[in-house]
């Protein structure tokens, strides 16, 4: 799978099957779509391809209170590159030009001149352009390809898309999400030096950067991390840890069992596994270090009952 950025016309496709779409969290009506595309594709002897932007249209609309995204740029290209279904992925910078650009503009410039698209797969639900004016039929009404919508993919009765998943994550309720997902869910990124408060109660935390404004959930977490050291089992806190820190920044600390290196400058990807509880603000440091001893072992128990079960 190839990634590019910048301005699509130095690619120069000689034709390709197109798909478009934020992809947030790849869940499994992406899934669906990316594998019907292949065939598609395969049909015609075309690649792959998916047009993606970044940021997310609502974060460029609603800057002070953007949506919480499922997954970041480059865990969007882990988990495409992992699925082994797109050739090449293009990255369209939204701004103020492009979403002021026409339907009709964004048709003949980017699908047309840009990508030279033959087939394109769209969500049943696709809009685009300047006021979201562009729809199926302007699509299908384009000579220069062939237009197709995806039908709705259900998942336990429910339509999977990206807001049900956050709506479920923003509920604690990781068997439904991950089950729209299709996966277990993760979030990535580098440890980070933080105030070093773990290590001094007992409780040493590998403090990973978070690069987007909200995560999709919070609460204390058994968590397994894949680390330069293997993976590791452990648990996480992640929302703004309330009883030592007065800032509006969201944090994710994970404390890993039976390991004492240095993570830092490392990344780590931390798959979440079961929710313990919510956030709570304590009193004062000790009630707070009790919480985080019971914390851990309920997530060595259910650790452990989750190896007996794949043994």
């Amino acid at each position: 799978m190839q990634v590019f950025l910048g301005d699509l016309r130095r690619f120069a496709l000689p034709g390709c099957a197109l798909t478009i779409g934020n992809f947030d969290g790849v869940h499994q009506g992406h899934r669906r779509m990316l594998e019907k595309l292949r065939q598609e594709a395969q049909a015609r002897a075309l690649p792959t391809a998916l047009l993606t932007f970044e940021p997310h249209p609502r974060e460029f609309f609603s800057r002070t209170k953007p949506p919480a995204r499922l997954s970041t740029l480059r865990d969007k290209f882990v988990l495409l590159r992992e699925l082994g279904l797109v050739d090449y992925v293009f990255v369209y910078r939204f701004n103020h030009s492009f979403a002021n650009m026409t339907a009709a503009d964004f048709v003949d410039q980017v699908l047309v001149e840009q990508l030279q698209t033959r087939y394109l797969l769209i969500g049943d639900d696709f809009q685009f352009g300047a006021g979201r004016q562009g729809n199926f039929r302007l699509l299908a009404d384009c000579r220069h390809f062939a237009t197709e919508a995806m039908p709705s993919v259900l998942v336990q009765g429910e339509r999977a898309s990206s807001t049900l998943v956050r709506e479920k994550l923003a509920a604690g309720d990781l068997p439904a999400a991950n089950a729209l997902l299709g996966d277990i869910y993760r979030i990535s990124g580098k440890v980070m030096h933080g105030k070093k408060l773990g290590r001094t109660i007992g409780f040493p935390t590998a403090n990973i950067h978070l690069p987007h404004l909200k995560p999709a959930l919070q609460g204390v977490f058994v968590v397994e991390a894949d680390t330069p050291h293997g993976r590791l089992g452990g648990v996480a806190s992640l929302g703004l840890n309330p009883t030592v820190s007065d800032t509006p920044d969201y944090k994710l600390e994970v404390h890993l069992f039976d390991f004492a290196g240095d993570l830092y400058g490392q990344r780590l990807t931390v798959r979440f596994l079961k929710k313990l509880r919510d956030e709570a603000r304590y009193d004062d440091l000790a009630t707070l270090v009790a919480q985080i001893e019971r914390d851990a072992a309920s997530a060595k128990t259910y650790l452990t009952s989750l190896q007996r079960e794949q043994a």
